[in-house]
């Protein structure tokens, strides 16, 4: 697995809309991206192929979406990332457009046998960061959640 992913520590939008009403431009209420239909999925290696983590989610924002930070993690490891962590974090997912408001942002790491083995067993959870074209953030600690079995 590259070093950019940090299963056993860290691996990672914002609204605010305007609206014209009859030639006045009225500030909305700021409103953060929405994170809707996500998933995680690990696949173990086997005896020909290498294995996978797989994230995936619908990130919608009126502003469109800019980036979205993606972090797995151990529930043995008591590690709580935050919103900060996120953001300094080198791992995105990629997104593409399905309407001019919302994306499908996919994350995706190859696992060798030799980093299966070395993998926390159990509980893991995917932290995301989901970052607007207009800044504003939506940070979501425990996205979802998969097993890495024995």
């Amino acid at each position: 697995m590259s070093k950019r992913v940090v299963f056993s520590s860290l691996i990672g939008a914002v609204v605010l809309g305007g609206v014209a009403a009859g030639g006045l431009a009225l500030a909305a209420a700021p409103t953060e991206p929405t994170l809707e239909h996500g998933s995680a999925r690990y696949t173990a290696p086997s005896d020909g192929s290498a294995g996978s983590l797989t994230y995936t989610v619908d990130v919608s924002d009126d502003s469109g979406i800019r980036s979205l930070k993606v972090l797995a993690w151990p529930a043995s490891s008591k590690l709580d990332p935050t919103a900060a962590e996120l953001r300094s974090a080198d791992e995105s997912a990629k997104c593409r457009s399905t309407s001019d408001e919302t994306v499908r942002c996919t994350y995706g790491e190859k696992v060798t046998k030799q980093e299966a083995a070395d993998l926390a067993k159990g509980t893991w959870y995917v932290s995301v960061l989901a970052t607007a074209k207009d800044g504003d953030t939506a940070f979501v600690p425990r996205a979802a959640t998969f097993d890495v079995a024995r």
